[in-house]
Formats: C-alpha cells, structure tokens, sequence
C-alpha cells in the first residue's frame, strides 16, 4: 500500500555523512568510548516514536567516525527509571571487580531518573563483551544525593591521584560537582564548581577535559545552558584553567567561550579511550530542545555532528577551543572544483550545483577590499530560487555568520528563523569552511577558531552557489569545491 501520509510526502531530509538512527528519537551523545578499535556511540533514544520519551541508550559503533554501524538498545529504561545521560571508561586494571579474568569491562556511569517522585541519582552497569550487553549493578545506585536535578555524569581516570573522576551537574544550582572512586562503586565528594558566565538557564552535560598546552596540561570544563545561550537559545560554555585533583580553577582573567556559536549544538561530550598522544575529540546533538520534536524529519529524528578534534589556541582574550573535522573526511570529497577571482561591489559571482546533491564541502578565502559584507549565498532549486542560506562575513561587526531565515521549513519558528554570528579575529584574510549534509550546515571559521552549527530543511537539494559583495570589493583568494560521497 502506498503511504500518502504528510510526513511520507515530505523528503525525510536524511544526512549523508553524519550519525542519525534508522528511525525514532535521539538527542545527547553518550558513553563515548574506544576500545578494541571500535570508537562507540551512545545516545539518548526513544525506542518507541520520534519525540522525546522512554529514554534509554542506543548504540553505534565505528572505526573511522564517520561510517556507522547502528547496534541493538544497550540501556533500556524500566518501569520505575529513565535512562539519562552518562558515560563509560574501560576499567582496564578491573578496579571495580567486574571482568573474569581474560576479560576487559566497560563500565558505564549513568543518570537514573525516576518516573515518579523526580528523584535523580548515579546507577553503574557493566559490559564485557565489547560492549553489546550490559549488566546492571546489583547495588545501585552508587551515588545519591536525595536531589531532583542531578545528572549526566562525566567519568574518566585521573593519572595524577590514581582515582576515577567524576564531573556531574547540579542543574538549578548551576553547579558542575566532583567526585572520586577507587572502585567505580563507592564515590567521595571532592569540590563544587559555579555558579560562574551562563546561568539564565539550567547547566547540564559537563565534560572536563585535559588538553595539551606549552609542555603541560590545561583543563577545558564545559558545560550546557538551557537558555542565554550566545545563540538566543540553548548551547555550551565551557571554561579554561587547572584542574589540581580537587577543585576546577579557571585562569585568571579567562572569561568563559562559547563552544559553537550557532543554534543547534548541544551536549557535546568527548571520547574516552583514545591514545594519549591523540587529540581530544567530541561530537554534539544536532538539533535544539526549543524545536527539535517539531523538525520534519521522517522516520527519524535527531543527528549528531560531525566529530570534531579539539586543540588550543591563544588570543588576545586567552586560551580557545580550535575544532576540526576529522582529516578522514577528505577520502569521501568527489568532483573538485577552484575558482579565484576580485568581485567589486554590488557585483556577485555564480557557480552552478545541479540541484540534486545533498552534501557539500566549501573552502572559501577572502580579503576584504573595503567590503561591508560578503557571503555566500547557497540556493536552493535548480536555479536557486526556492530558498537560501547566507554564510558570510560582517566586516564592520568584526563577525562571521549565517542566515538561515529564508532556507525553507521551520523558518516560520521564532528560534529557528534569523541570524547568528561568531567573532572573526582581526586580520587581512578569513577562511570559511562550510559542510553542508541535507538538513545541517557547519560553518567552521579561520581553522576551527569559532564554529557555526545549524539545522536547515529546505524544499529542494542546493543548485547554486553565488558569491556576492557589499559596501565594497572582496577578492575570492580561493574557493574549492566538493560534493561529499
């Protein structure tokens, strides 16, 4: 029988190179672990529809963080709990005494929240199959605090004090709390962090990450915000200091950052496991709670990013975070194209997309010639006529930004429509790279410096690509091209 339904006339606007499921909700990444050279995905997963409900964790794995083999439920909720955010180590020297000998365990640390009485607290389960089933801790849970808002628990081995270190929110309190286990099990309080930049909203999601620096080591503490996001809506701070085995400590005179600038990057959460000589790597929920049970996606609903590599950088303001796509990408360009070339203004230039590709990969180098603004305009349709999306640069206002208000569906969403913008440092040249996937653009300025993450769902695949310049001229130094297999 054919299916006439509104959600089946509607293209499911599926990405091609990121991590969605085959079907039903996802929303914040979790566990991320490697282990046995498998790189593991956990997420927030509605078994039962494509709207938030009946979280447990769903499960993908891969070896190269961009092809994704979808897996069984891991974590299933109960009739008395939800299984909320969490994470997993591999308790490689079985402090906590779950593996037999000849086996590794992994360990996930997650929030169980109660259906009844709101109650919140810190259960354990274990795998040691490589993480395709899961054992729940016989005495659970291991850590309680009596609270209704207490979750999300961020675990990883602390070398310096040989101890498992926990970073776990206090939402209304806009507080990140530390804890210490031996065992995983029995867990002792260490400190307190906040409130401290963001707390219009809730804090959720910690992450607490060591990042190399000048011959040492720098804590990157992050965090997510319900509301007074840069964005105008929900997103993630995060704060750069030292991390003494007790307390958090941003530098002095560090102000917080803002771990992208655009609409719909949430929960972000690094992997354990990797090497140590290996950089970090995180990857986020592509979408946003203000809209997300509204998107038209069909038969699923929810994306991750990309996973992006994380290094430091310094400026005129302190340490930030550079991100960038894995170099792997790369082997899936086809069909390069580069072009250069001064457009004076009030003028435009016009590459031609086909109108039937989804995913896109664009390196664009400007120097601005006295230009007020200049962008490029992604048109969607044939001829690019039924719909855009402007990704640009506000040389007045010292920004980057993108415009996705007239890029087609959900742009009648008071926080879907409009423009957000990210400081660009100053500087005779910027670089934007933009990765376009179907329903997602990625903006990533000047090498990752400030990142741009939005949703589009617009009416037809892009067919044109067009270069425009205001208030002056800009000299395209390169534009290079790809469609992404």
């Amino acid at each position: 029988m054919h299916d006439t339904s509104p959600a089946a006339a509607q293209p499911s606007f599926r990405p091609g190179y990121h991590f969605t499921p085959s079907r039903n909700w996802i929303n914040d990444p979790n566990g991320l672990v490697c282990f046995d050279g498998e790189y593991h995905l956990f997420y927030q997963y509605n078994p039962d529809g494509d709207v938030w409900g009946n979280i447990g964790w769903g499960h993908a794995v891969s070896t190269d963080l961009l092809h994704w083999e979808e897996l069984p439920v891991a974590l299933h909720a109960d009739e008395d709990t939800l299984v909320f955010s969490g994470s997993v180590v591999v308790d490689a020297a079985n402090t906590g005494g779950f593996a037999a000998p000849g086996e590794t365990a992994l360990v996930a640390l997650f929030t169980a929240a109660r259906r009844s009485g709101g109650l919140q607290n810190q259960h354990l389960a274990y795998s040691v199959d490589r993480g395709r089933t899961w054992t729940r801790y016989r005495a659970n849970p291991v850590l309680d605090l009596g609270l209704a808002e207490f979750r999300d628990p961020k675990v990883q081995w602390y070398a310096p004090g040989g101890y498992w270190l926990m970073a776990v929110a206090l939402p209304e309190r806009h507080q990140v709390s530390f804890h210490a286990s031996d065992d995983l099990k029995a867990w002792r309080h260490l400190s307190d962090f906040g409130p401290a930049g963001a707390v219009d909203g809730i804090w959720e999601c910690p992450d607490l990450i060591p990042m190399p620096w000048r011959g040492g080591t720098a804590w990157v503490l992050k965090v997510d915000v319900f509301a007074g996001h840069v964005s105008g809506s929900t997103g993630g701070q995060y704060f750069v200091g030292d991390f003494d085995g007790v307390r958090f400590m941003p530098y002095p005179g560090q102000a917080p950052r803002w771990s992208d600038y655009g609409a719909d990057f949430y929960a972000a959460l690094s992997w354990n496991g990797l090497p140590e000589t290996a950089s970090p790597v995180w990857i986020g929920w592509m979408n946003n709670h203000r809209y997300a049970a509204q998107t038209p996606s069909h038969p699923w609903r929810g994306a991750m990013s990309l996973p992006r590599r994380l290094a430091l950088r310094e400026d005129a303001h302190g340490l930030r975070l550079v991100q960038q796509v894995p170099p792997q990408l790369a082997g899936r360009r086809t069909g390069h194209r580069h072009d250069s070339g001064l457009v004076a203004d009030g003028q435009s230039r016009r590459w031609g997309l086909g109108g039937t590709a989804m995913q896109w990969e664009i390196h664009a180098r400007f120097a601005l010639r006295g230009a007020r603004e200049t962008g490029l305009r992604l048109g969607y349709g044939s001829d690019g006529t039924l719909g855009e999306t402007l990704v640009g640069i506000d040389a007045q206002a010292g920004t980057a930004f993108i415009d996705r208000s007239r890029s087609g569906l959900m742009t009648d969403h008071p926080d879907f429509r409009g423009r957000r913008s990210a400081p660009v440092a100053p500087g005779p040249e910027v670089a934007l790279r933009i990765l376009v996937d179907s329903c997602s653009v990625e903006v990533f300025v000047n090498d990752g410096e400030a990142v741009m993450t939005e949703l589009v769902f617009p009416a037809a695949p892009a067919g044109t690509l067009t270069l425009y310049a205001a208030g002056g001229a800009v000299d395209l130094l390169s534009l290079d091209l790809w469609q992404i297999a």
